[in-house]
């Protein structure tokens, strides 16, 4: 009798577009990837690309932007999810700022990213991040806590900025950092990532974060400038002054939209991509 293979209906939820899987460290926490449909585990690895969502967790949205770069381009795109509510109801920012209740979420981040390269056939010693946001809050930060593990940050619109400053106190400058993350930061390292910096030229409403008093607010935030361009702008001089290169993209015509910056962003990581593979 004549015998059919079927698809293992186990496998084919590990390619293309991915459930979401809980983090095995923190299952409070989940992430989903595309996979490449024909990447098989004795490929070699493909570069890891993390999409971190910001504030309104659209991260399947942004999963689903990014799959058709993941196939032309070779790679995984993974989108951590890390939800609101956790710890205290209706909480919105936790991971912005790297440590929220004792949860660190970089290092959460880095548990999921081990994970997926040991299931994914994913490269993993240094990965590429982007942010828009929060996620462009989280990312400049993570930038500072783990540059050794980045081969590239892309940083949009960030609302709230952490200045590369000693003398203010965390998260609007990096006093304490050292006692409060564990690491210096180790600058030499965060010179040797390339960074791109982005934001929509019509990114100009204020009402997010003019919020004076707000669970996110910290006096003196407002002197780094009134929109999320001219604060972005402040975040780009202090890294100048610091000797770290950056990419800074105004995109015509876009306000505070993630998905309309993605083919910017997307030129940036292409560039690193196919540098890594010459």
């Amino acid at each position: 009798m004549a015998t059919t293979t079927e698809p293992d209906s186990q496998g084919a939820h590990l390619l293309g577009a991915t459930p979401f899987f809980a983090s095995q460290h923190d299952q409070r926490l989940s992430y989903a990837l595309y996979v490449p449909k024909d990447h098989t585990p004795d490929a070699a690895p493909l570069p890891l690309v993390v999409v971190q969502h910001g504030t309104g967790r659209s991260a399947e949205a942004y999963r689903n932007h990014w799959k058709q770069f993941a196939i032309e381009h070779r790679c995984v795109i993974l989108t951590p999810l890390f939800p609101a509510g956790l710890v205290e109801p209706g909480e919105l920012h936790n991971f912005k700022f790297l440590e929220y209740k004792g949860i660190r979420f970089d290092h959460e981040l880095l548990h999921i990213v081990d994970e997926v390269g040991a299931r994914f056939n994913t490269e993993t010693a240094t990965f590429y991040l982007h942010g828009f946001s929060g996620g462009g809050q989280f990312a400049h930060r993570f930038l500072y806590a783990a540059p050794d593990r980045l081969a590239g940050v892309s940083i949009g619109a960030p609302g709230r900025i952490t200045e590369l400053d000693d003398t203010l106190p965390w998260w609007l400058g990096t006093g304490g950092f050292a006692e409060r993350f564990g690491v210096p930061i180790d600058l030499d390292a965060v010179r040797r990532v390339p960074v791109q910096m982005v934001v929509g030229g019509d990114d100009v409403e204020t009402w997010e974060i003019a919020n004076v008093g707000g669970p996110n607010w910290m006096d003196g935030v407002e002197r780094t400038g009134r929109t999320r361009v001219e604060r972005l702008e402040t975040l780009r001089a202090g890294f100048v002054a610091h000797g770290i290169d950056v990419r800074f993209d105004v995109v015509p015509g876009v306000g505070h939209r993630g998905s309309l910056v993605i083919p910017v962003v997307q030129e940036f990581m292409a560039d690193l991509l196919s540098r890594r593979a010459a």
